[in-house]
């Protein structure tokens, strides 16, 4: 037997009629750029986030480079200042605030939720006088508490989702009694739809969500060239739109997106009653939240072995991630302080098959593979 890890034909063949027709009526409609499509999708996000503004754009790293450049212009950042973001993270968070002339500040992940610690943050807001937080939602799981909604309510630091992995995904709000989506939790977030994603273009996009006007507008602004109008830049812009194509697919794909979520939790739960080997950390499901495992990863101290183990026997595997931001060579000097949580995790992780075709019979026939592992 073979269980891939991840294979994208596979996963989207379901789709492959409706995705085929969409891209002939984009081509049909002869509108390839600022179309109906692009129009429709930022409607669809917007909702799905409970935000007030979608601005669909290039890619997830953009959506993120274009909100703090954003804030930069509307004055509410400025030059040097500090920008609090998680250890473990794709290295996109990080490039995101460098870009922009920002000082990154790395802060411990928790090691249970493998998020941003909010209170190890708290101590670093004050010690570092930081400006912005940039929590992960990392693998499908919302990074959302008491602390981070204290920040956006009450002492005016900007909360910038990294909501990459996690469209769909709810997270309880302090004082509502109730959930929310996130993307629409802080100020503002930036999403990735990448192939891989639970919600994945045929190519690079993203979006920006925000329910603030001014934020909105002027992401929309700088993401096409600076210009308010045709050939009249108000900013030195970039050129960061989507293109009908690809709002189509996602359109497509947005309409299966609850059961691709759904579906994922099953195989979560699956996996956590079915592993037992005590070799094997596996991650906690949260009560009065909803993940939508973009990756269901466990921990593992032999790592290297385990995952060849699991290679022989067929079961494909993925490490997400191995080298976090502050060992990458081009910020060698991010990290002013020991991360032995961080390194940790990046040693330990391991991601397993969940996402399509992977279904609860070969969840079982893994886990059974996994508790073997000695």
């Amino acid at each position: 037997m073979h269980y891939p890890f991840l294979d994208l034909k596979l996963a989207n063949a379901p789709l492959e009629k409706e995705l085929k027709q969409a891209a002939i009526d984009v081509i049909a409609s002869g509108r390839y750029l600022h179309g109906e499509q692009a129009t429709l999708l930022e409607q669809e996000i917007a909702s799905l986030c409970g935000t007030r503004h979608c601005v669909a754009v290039s890619n997830g790293l953009d959506a993120l480079r274009l909100i703090l450049r954003a804030y930069k212009v509307l004055g509410q950042l400025h030059d040097g200042d500090a920008v609090l973001v998680p250890g473990n993270t794709f290295v996109a968070t990080v490039l995101a605030v460098s870009d922009n002339g920002l000082h990154p500040v790395v802060c411990e992940p928790s090691a249970e939720t493998m998020n941003l610690d909010t209170a190890e943050a708290m101590r670093l807001i004050d010690q570092y006088n930081v400006k912005a937080v940039m929590p992960v939602h990392l693998y499908g799981t919302p990074c959302w508490d008491e602390r981070l909604h204290s920040l956006a309510r009450d002492r005016g630091v900007l909360i910038i989702e990294d909501n990459a992995q996690a469209i769909g995904a709810q997270a309880a709000v302090p004082g509502l009694n109730d959930t929310r989506a996130t993307g629409g939790l802080g100020h503002a977030a930036g999403i990735s739809f990448y192939p891989t994603k639970n919600l994945g273009a045929l190519g690079d996009a993203g979006a920006v969500t925000t329910s603030d006007d001014a934020l909105a507008a002027t992401v929309r602004t700088l993401a096409n060239y600076g210009t308010d109008r045709r050939y009249h830049n108000i900013y030195a812009g970039l050129n960061c739109r989507i293109d009908e194509i690809q709002a189509a697919m996602l359109r497509v794909k947005r309409r299966h997106l609850e059961a691709e979520n759904e579906r994922r939790h099953h195989l979560a739960l699956a996996y956590r009653e079915a592993i037992t080997n005590p070799r094997v950390i596996t991650p906690t499901i949260f009560e009065g939240t909803r993940q939508v495992w973009h990756q269901y990863v466990v921990r593992v101290a032999e790592r290297d072995r385990f995952r060849q183990f699991l290679a022989d026997r067929g079961v494909g595997t993925d490490i997400h991630y191995a080298t976090p931001p502050h060992r990458q060579p081009c910020y060698r000097t991010l990290a002013d302080r020991p991360l032995p949580i961080t390194e940790q995790l990046a040693d330990e992780v391991v991601s397993l098959p969940i996402a399509q075709p992977i279904s609860m019979a070969d969840v079982a026939l893994i886990s059974e593979i996994i508790n073997e592992f000695a």
